[in-house]
């Protein structure tokens, strides 16, 4: 397929491969750049958040509004330094997530992902993977997290285009955490009382180096 021009890139339709997978490495510092120029960077919302626990609604409508708050994203979450930000991390209760991480290879992945879902792995692709895992809304927190080291994503572009994103080690990561928020989920949930207690502790006494929002 051919590769579509830079305009079609920056409004987040990207070429495919010969698998059906987005083509999510290339020109990506160009790509997030235009994106965050665009948006307005927001505050983040921190575990205890209302919007944090509930699955958020589906994507409907894809046009100037949601496109824009793709670009907010994009640059909420540069200004936090972060590698993912999922929609109710701004306290928007909708179905999408952005990314800039890398894999284990290097690469460099940015793209956005609409209504994602999680594909069902063969057992010899869930390798576990129980590196440190952190999280935006819970900050200056970490803790080991096994998770699959290979993850495949379904979901829409920000035009509405059925999409299909796959990724290892690190952005297998990032892929599972982002679709994981938008289902009222956060990395916290999928560990021990004792676990999480040493996270909470960890953020009580870290302040957050970007804006948050504080809870009531």
């Amino acid at each position: 397929m051919a590769q579509q021009d830079t305009d079609q890139q920056h409004a987040g339709v990207l070429p495919v491969d010969d698998e059906g997978y987005i083509v999510d490495t290339e020109d990506c510092e160009e790509r997030e750049q235009a994106w965050r120029e665009r948006g307005t960077s927001r505050p983040i919302t921190v575990v205890g958040n209302p919007v944090l626990h509930k699955e958020c609604r589906d994507v409907t409508e894809f046009g100037a509004e949601l496109a824009q708050l793709a670009a907010d994203m994009f640059a909420s979450q540069r200004t936090a330094e972060g590698v993912g930000l999922a929609a109710n991390q701004i306290g928007v209760d909708l179905k999408v997530f952005v990314y800039d991480c890398q894999d284990d290879e290097g690469n460099r992945h940015v793209g956005v992902v609409c209504n994602p879902k999680l594909a069902e792995l063969p057992a010899e692709k869930r390798l576990l993977d129980d590196n440190n895992e952190g999280c935006l809304s819970v900050p200056g927190a970490y803790a080991p997290l096994a998770r699959p080291d290979y993850a495949e994503v379904t979901g829409q572009d920000v035009a509405g285009n059925a999409i299909k994103v796959r990724g290892t080690g690190y952005f297998a990561r990032c892929l599972q955490h982002e679709t994981d928020h938008l289902y009222g989920y956060l990395y916290i949930d999928r560990l021990s009382k004792r676990e999480r207690k040493d996270v909470m502790r960890q953020m009580a006494e870290n302040e957050p180096r970007y804006p948050v929002v504080a809870n009531d």
